[in-house]
């Protein structure tokens, strides 16, 4: 092998790892090649360069470390590269509109890697191009991304954050230039170019002389301050707000959202929450938390817990660490916290956002029949059941705020009015100036929920009550197992699909009998006259919804982004049947016996998710 290094014995590996070395200018990532190649580290260096990380509509998400397959410098140059050259291809005028980079606060000492790092790399290489870029002086928020994609009409924007994976990962999102995330066949052409671009370019290692560009410029001030302006639209109880006594609790569990919740808290005139001291700052070793997720529940929020009860403050509002989701928990009169699920927080947003507007309305704003709600096909349905007794649009979409964002732009291109998307993993779209999840204006809109509510002696678990007694009970029930091989998950899905004979799905199970299936995967949709699915499909990934005869939905799919094979089951009752715990005894039997007949965790060797 080249740079005086031993073969190692496996010819397509010892060329992956000369064209490393003789591209890659990270002194870390570069010795720690030559140390496995010297070690004859074997299996390190198949996993390091195995295979590319594949560039999905979700761009990028990996571990940070040395080789093709993990999030470092040379990957990020390799992978801006590509995109450049497919943004050149689409843009004619991308030299004059150019492109915007945020980061969140994530770090990997010992490959040298971090989200800034990354983002001024992918600033030099489209500097070096001669695209003018928005690179942010400081880390924000995930949404304010598309913010500024949308507020400035640039041609594409570009997030370096893992969300709330694990410390080590990392991961690169892009935007195009309607300001929602990309969708296909956008994802396969950024792919292909970043095949073709792998050699650096001469300048894109130079981030000093990018910094000092012409081309650069810094819309932190001028973002942060339009961004709180902006969601003031969405403010309507500012006297409330003033003199409201709840008092809330915020944590950004070591993440970026502190002072943009506080700063949005200030643009609504709430009081500013208290924030959990040891969660406030970014601290990409997330040493508070076992897995920085607000979604795992009461784990994350031990220390909001501990600071409520001291304050005296009644709601808890957690944002995940690049401030895009938000979870929501609430002092019962048990003295007892509830933390609200998604699809709980999915009502009653939604819920709230409608009564909003049509207090607005009357002051001759746009008629009900243009206005329209979306959310994922996972998530809880009850935003159709609201729709439907209310008179406005519901539509729901593939999994994935991707496709969200951009049936939200083709509805406001037509002139229709989004009010409010959101999916179950705590992702809501309370504004269409974001065309994303938003978990910072989502914030102080529910600040301002909490304050109208305690004015009228009521909580968010009375409200929540009320919309399911009005609109008929909606209540799920979504976990998932741990999964990490992809024959399993093939083997398991492929049962359904030829459960009795070819082509034959279950017919019931268990007792349970299946009124409907739609597969994703393959475009199947018994419910429709040619039994073609009208939703997109794809089959890079699984994914079977079962719709039963007493009225329970359950889907099960594979994740994006995590070993993970997941299933979201709701049950939804007509308005009046309000035995709850009949209804969640149903419901746990149907999850019970989907579980055993169409998981077999023993006989797949699945693990559960962690408790």
């Amino acid at each position: 092998m080249e740079n005086g290094l031993e073969s190692t014995g496996d010819s397509r590996l010892d060329q992956a790892v000369t064209q490393w070395l003789q591209y890659d200018k990270n002194p870390k990532t570069a010795a720690a090649v030559r140390t496995m190649v010297k070690d004859r580290a074997m299996s390190e260096l198949q996993k390091c360069f195995g295979a590319r990380m594949e560039f999905g509509t979700a761009g990028l998400r990996a571990a940070m470390g040395p080789g093709v397959s993990c999030m470092n410098d040379l990957t990020i140059i390799q992978t801006t590269q590509g995109f450049c050259a497919y943004l050149e291809q689409c843009f004619t005028d991308l030299k004059q509109r150019g492109v915007v980079i945020g980061f969140d606060a994530r770090a990997h000492p010992p490959s040298g890697g971090s989200s800034k790092r990354f983002a001024c790399l992918a600033a030099s290489v489209l500097i070096s191009r001669g695209v003018p870029v928005c690179l942010f002086s400081d880390i924000t928020p995930t949404p304010y991304v598309p913010f500024t994609v949308s507020h400035l009409g640039l041609c594409a924007g570009v997030m370096v954050t893992a969300s709330h994976n694990p410390k080590q990962d990392n991961g690169y999102k892009v935007y195009w230039a309607n300001g929602a995330q990309i969708i296909p066949p956008h994802d396969k052409g950024i792919a292909a170019a970043i095949e073709q671009n792998l050699e650096p370019w001469p300048k894109s290692w130079d981030t000093d002389g990018a910094l000092q560009s012409s081309l650069l410029n810094d819309p932190y001030q001028d973002i942060h301050r339009e961004y709180c302006q902006t969601i003031q639209q969405h403010c309507f109880h500012r006297e409330l707000n003033k003199n409201t006594k709840v008092k809330v609790v915020h944590t950004s569990v070591h993440g970026v959202g502190h002072i943009f919740v506080q700063a949005a808290f200030k643009a609504f005139d709430l009081q500013p929450p208290y924030a959990v001291e040891e969660q406030k700052d970014p601290d990409p070793e997330f040493p508070t938390v076992k897995y920085p997720n607000p979604e795992e529940g009461e784990g994350v929020l031990m220390l909001s817990f501990a600071l409520a009860d001291k304050e005296g403050a009644t709601v808890i509002l957690a944002n995940d660490p690049d401030a895009d989701r938000l979870a929501i928990a609430e002092k019962q009169e048990s003295e007892q916290w509830r933390v609200f699920s998604g699809n709980e927080l999915g009502a009653l947003l939604g819920w709230w956002i409608f009564q909003c507007w049509k207090q607005q309305k009357e002051d001759g704003k746009a008629s009900i029949k243009d206005v329209y709600m979306l959310s994922s096909t996972v998530s809880s349905k009850i935003l159709r059941a609201i729709a439907v007794k209310e008179g406005f649009h519901f539509e729901e979409t593939l999994t994935g705020f991707k496709w969200m964002g951009n049936r939200a732009k083709e509805l406001m291109d037509q002139g229709k009015t989004v009010l409010f998307a959101f999916e179950e993993a705590i992702g809501y779209m309370c504004s269409p100036a974001v065309l994303d999840k938003d978990g910072v204006s989502a914030a102080a809109i529910a600040g301002e929920f909490v304050s109208y509510l305690a004015s009228k002696n009521r909580t968010l678990s009375h409200q929540l009550r009320s919309i399911y007694e009005e609109y008929g009970y909606h209540i799920s029930k979504n976990s998932y197992f741990i999964c990490h091989d992809q024959d399993t998950i093939k083997r398991l899905f492929e049962r359904l699909r030829n459960y009795a004979g070819e082509n034959s799905y279950p017919k019931e199970c268990r007792g349970f009998a299946i009124t409907a299936v739609r597969d994703l995967t393959t475009g199947y949709d018994s419910n429709q006259p040619d039994n073609k699915a009208v939703l997109p499909t794809s089959k890079s990934s699984q994914m079977i919804t079962f719709t039963f005869a007493n009225g329970g939905v359950a889907t099960m799919r594979t994740s994006g982004t995590e070993p993970k094979i997941k299933y979201y089951t709701e049950l939804c009752a007509a308005p009046g049947n309000s035995d709850l715990n009949l209804l969640k005894t149903e419901l746990d039997n149907l999850v019970d016996v989907i579980v055993e007949h169409f998981y077999q965790p023993e006989k797949n060797n699945l693990t559960p998710r962690p408790e």
